[in-house]
């Protein structure tokens, strides 16, 4: 088996053939998945936060615009400047956090707020101090942040399966038979069998679609203490915790050696370009991301790129097209939707867990520990263990979701387990 090594430093990962080259039916449909899910739930808590905070329909379909939009140049260009299957998307914890707060708060004091989210996302990113912090910690830890995120979505397709046993059962299996059959194109035949199914037992309704795009409409930002302070701060605390770390450890996890500096400053810039149209945040994909970074995209990890590059293209036609999107998604079962992100998911949730439970001895005491958050020492795996199990329990404190808490919790736990274990030998 090809080590995490091998692949990070194989000359296919940033070989320079043209793109078009690359190209491949399961890539594109990788990042046609991706968005879709995007779609059908994550920006369902977009929609939910603008409601409560009261915005009109032209600023909710300008907020849609920005952060599909965003994302997409942002996928686009990262892919093709790495060569690696980068997806960044909007942060799915911080839309939430804006569910309670958004409403407190003038929305131009809010636009501001995003503006300077951004900015410190730059900041962290290109000094590269959140690198640092992603690799002097373990890498079960993080590796149980996005498990723990990944989990939740497994489960609910098992449950979906059970609620609509002949449409969501059915996607089920026919990705299994893919995956026995047509490994690279498990994922297109889950999705074809779903619609088909659910066509076949009449459970899908009529989409109303309208004509015309969704254009963006511009807000002058203001600045205000007060809105940094209650919006800003645990905006970028849950989403550099939330999305950003599991992100790159996504792509860690999937043999890329990725550049910390560039993407997140990237991602920090999109935030700050997009803001006044609407954009909360733009960050690293953690749940996305494995659909495109993993073997479904392509067996062949150096090809996997176009995935990125697929996904920020449908992001872009998305997000010109986002309620007519919205409602084609809504003509089909919920328990489909939810159930075809459970098998998309299924590959990610794999290499996550076994980051997770992989066990390496603790170095000697005095000796200098592996870098790269490459510990897996026993007190790495306990730690591990409870992040995975703090951010899968859907904890939420403060209106700060559970993924801070699980890398809080594994963080804390790792450290007290770490120094007993040196004053034990010394």
């Amino acid at each position: 088996m090809t080590s995490v090594t091998q692949l990070t430093e194989s000359p296919l990962i940033t070989a320079r053939r043209p793109a078009w080259r690359h190209v491949s039916v399961s890539a594109v449909v990788a990042g046609l998945v991706a968005v879709a899910i995007s779609y059908a739930g994550p920006l369902l808590v977009v929609l939910g936060a603008a409601q409560r905070a009261g915005l009109d329909p032209g600023q909710t379909a300008s907020w849609v615009w920005a952060i599909s939009v965003g994302s997409g140049i942002i996928c686009v260009s990262m892919s093709l400047v790495t060569r690696q299957p980068v997806v960044v998307a909007w942060s799915v914890p911080g839309a939430a956090l804006l569910i309670t707060t958004l409403g407190g708060y003038e929305y131009s004091d809010a636009i501001g707020a995003f503006i300077v989210t951004g900015v410190l996302t730059i900041v962290l990113g290109v000094t590269g101090w959140f690198g640092r912090l992603m690799r002097a910690l373990p890498r079960p830890i993080m590796a149980g942040v996005l498990a723990g995120v990944l989990l939740p979505f497994v489960l609910d397709a098992a449950g979906a399966s059970a609620e609509a046993p002949i449409v969501a059962g059915g996607l089920v299996l026919a990705y299994v038979l893919g995956r026995r059959f047509l490994p690279r194109y498990a994922v297109l035949v889950a999705l074809a069998a779903g619609v088909a199914l659910a066509f076949a037992t009449g459970t899908t309704t009529a989409p109303h679609l309208s004509a015309g795009l969704t254009m963006p409409l511009w807000t002058t930002p203001t600045f205000d203490p007060q809105s940094i302070i209650g919006i800003s701060l645990p905006l970028l605390i849950v989403t550099m915790a939330g999305q950003n770390g599991p992100g790159l450890a996504m792509m860690h996890s999937n043999g890329y050696a990725a550049n910390d500096r560039l993407l997140l400053g990237a991602a920090g810039a999109g935030s700050v370009l997009f803001a006044p149209f609407g954009a909360h945040s733009i960050n690293l994909a953690a749940i996305t991301a494995g659909i495109c970074c993993g073997r479904e995209a392509h067996e062949d990890p150096a090809r996997r790129y176009v995935a990125g590059i697929s996904c920020g293209v449908f992001f872009v036609a998305f997000g010109f097209a986002g309620q007519n999107i919205v409602e084609l998604l809504g003509a089909v079962p919920e328990q489909l939707v939810t159930a075809a992100a459970g098998v998309a998911l299924f590959g990610a949730l794999q290499g996550a867990l076994t980051d997770v439970v992989r066990v390496d001895p603790d170095p000697p005491v005095g000796a200098k520990a592996p870098g790269s958050g490459g510990r897996r020492g026993p007190a790495g795996l306990e730690a591990g263990v409870v992040t995975l199990a703090v951010t899968a329990s859907g904890l939420t404190v403060a209106d700060i979701a559970a993924p801070f808490w699980g890398f809080l919790a594994g963080a804390l736990v790792y450290l007290i387990l770490s120094v007993t274990a040196r004053r034990r030998g010394a």
